[in-house]
């Protein structure tokens, strides 16, 4: 006796509920703010900012114990950049490349298939962090300051402080950061991003500092040692100043983020 085979129709497809929301990017970035701290080396670089402005303030307060005029909120509130300039780009660094190096990239883009809204969430969380960044140099500042004027008479924990010296500071702490994130999406390598980021404008700075036509012409519009220098102050950039950062952002960070976003959307998983 022969059964007979029932054959599934030619276009039987399978159902899919179109009406399911996608992941908010809120919620995206909230994961990638937490990828900034929830392995080891994200943890101590985060850490190892405070560790390192606590050190500042206690070297300050004993190099100026003889001249507590120079110990005021704007001098605490700088040398409070300095350790967050240094660490930020390479948290930037981490967020973008840890998805490649750890091999993880494959579950994100699984559970979020559109890259464009992963690169975004990470541009978000690392825009939050270098906002961040700036809040707790302005409290660890703010600390010091207060420390110096218990600990030293007037006119040592003067408050006197320009919104240009703030703005100043914002802007060089974004530019770090995004620079950082820049190398990271066009390298996708932990190791050869962090080398990019302080190799290549040290390298272009010392050219600059050696060839003097290139020091007079193109350097002061594309070393970002040259550009950056006049944001250093509580003062107001002039115009000029203004142009030659954006032209060194253009080149150091619109260029290579774009390619980097590309790199990104393309490359194979593996």
């Amino acid at each position: 006796m022969t059964v007979p085979v029932q054959h599934a129709p030619a276009d039987d497809t399978i159902a899919v509920d179109r009406r399911t929301s996608s992941i908010p990017l809120t919620r995206l970035t909230a994961v990638e703010l937490r990828k900034l701290v929830d392995t080891r080396a994200g943890f101590w670089l985060t850490a190892s900012i405070g560790l390192i402005s606590v050190v500042v303030v206690v070297a300050m307060l004993i190099a100026n114990r003889d001249n507590p005029a120079d110990l005021n909120f704007g001098q605490f509130f700088g040398m409070m950049n300095i350790p967050t300039g240094i660490i930020l780009p390479i948290l930037a660094v981490l967020l973008v490349t840890g998805e490649w190096s750890q091999r993880t990239a494959l579950t994100t883009f699984t559970m979020e298939p559109r890259r464009e809204r992963i690169v975004a969430a990470k541009l978000l969380a690392a825009l939050a962090a270098g906002i961040g960044a700036v809040v707790l140099s302005l409290v660890l500042g703010a600390v010091g300051n207060v420390i110096a004027g218990i600990a030293f008479t007037d006119p040592a924990g003067a408050w006197s402080f320009t919104a240009a010296g703030l703005v100043n500071s914002f802007l060089l702490q974004m530019f770090g950061l995004l620079l950082g994130f820049a190398f990271a999406a066009l390298i996708l390598n932990t190791p050869g991003a962090i080398v990019a980021y302080f190799a290549l404008p040290t390298a272009l700075s010392l050219v600059t500092e050696l060839v003097p036509w290139f020091k007079d012409n193109l350097g002061q519009w594309i070393d970002t040692g040259s550009t950056n220098a006049p944001f250093q102050s509580g003062d107001w950039a002039t115009g000029g100043e203004w142009a030659r950062l954006i032209v060194s952002a253009v080149i150091w960070i619109a260029i290579p983020l774009t390619l980097g976003v590309i790199r990104v959307l393309r490359s194979e998983v593996k």
